[in-house]
């Protein structure tokens, strides 16, 4: 899908060069049928007016793309509405994001303070000199209120030797120990289970993670990667001090 995104400009332009001058349709049918002509199997989860005229919002497949209304032309990149000094497509963006961890009800490997007052979760690789840096600040993340919930992302994909090992923390009697210990360095015993290791690595690529550890809240804003607790904390603060748009 990625790959499809990449090129979906230089397509849309050589199916417009094919396609008749005008557009008989204009509006939401126009915007998917277009979409569907590009990328056939694509799966549209929502197509919405923006904010311009005369401009649709697309979400496909967790990616937001912009389609003019009478379906000619299509736009990848950020929507800035700029005396607000808003990305309006990040607000987009952070809702897919929002939607899809709120359906990972389980599989969820979480150090927590009794009373967090920010929950965070965070894609992570076993093998990632960043994800070990920052579980290394586990106790002052949870003294300062921050809950971590970890998800799986292990960047040299499905079936490599860190897959194995976050197959092997989750199948672990203790998740909290082994994972402490995997990010230590420690070597495991192989473990084999029932497990989400997969589908969490799939849910990242969809909610466009690309390296570790990828750190979102509870509103589908991503923060970036590893900060140090006290930068953590201030930047959590601030978000929750800010007007909301």
């Amino acid at each position: 899908m990625t790959r499809i995104l990449a090129g979906a400009v230089i397509a849309a332009l050589s199916f417009v060069a094919t396609a008749t001058p005008a557009f008989a349709q204009s509006g939401e049918s126009a915007v998917r049928g277009a979409i569907e002509t590009l990328v056939p199997n694509a799966k549209i989860d929502s197509v919405s007016e923006s904010v311009v005229p005369n401009l649709y919002e697309v979400t496909i497949e967790g990616r937001v793309v912009y389609v003019t209304a009478d379906g000619r032309y299509l736009i990848q990149g950020s929507l800035f509405d700029i005396p607000n000094r808003v990305d309006v497509t990040e607000a987009s963006r952070s809702k897919v994001r929002r939607e899809a961890l709120a359906q990972v009800t389980t599989g969820r490997i979480v150090f927590a303070p009794p009373n967090p007052k920010y929950t965070l979760t965070v894609f992570t690789d076993i093998d990632c000199g960043y994800c070990r840096k920052m579980h290394e600040h586990m106790t002052e993340y949870n003294s300062a209120g921050i809950a971590i919930e970890y998800l799986f992302f292990p960047r040299a994909g499905i079936n490599s030797e860190s897959y194995q090992k976050a197959v092997s923390v989750y199948c672990s009697t203790n998740q909290q120990k082994a994972m402490t210990d995997a990010k230590a360095g420690q070597p495991l015993d192989r473990k084999e289970c029932e497990n989400p290791i997969a589908d969490q690595y799939t849910l990242s690529q969809q909610i466009g993670v690309t390296g570790t550890p990828a750190v979102f809240t509870e509103d589908g804003t991503q923060l970036g990667g590893y900060m140090p607790p006290d930068q953590l904390l201030q930047r959590l603060e601030a978000m929750a001090a800010a007007p909301k748009q």
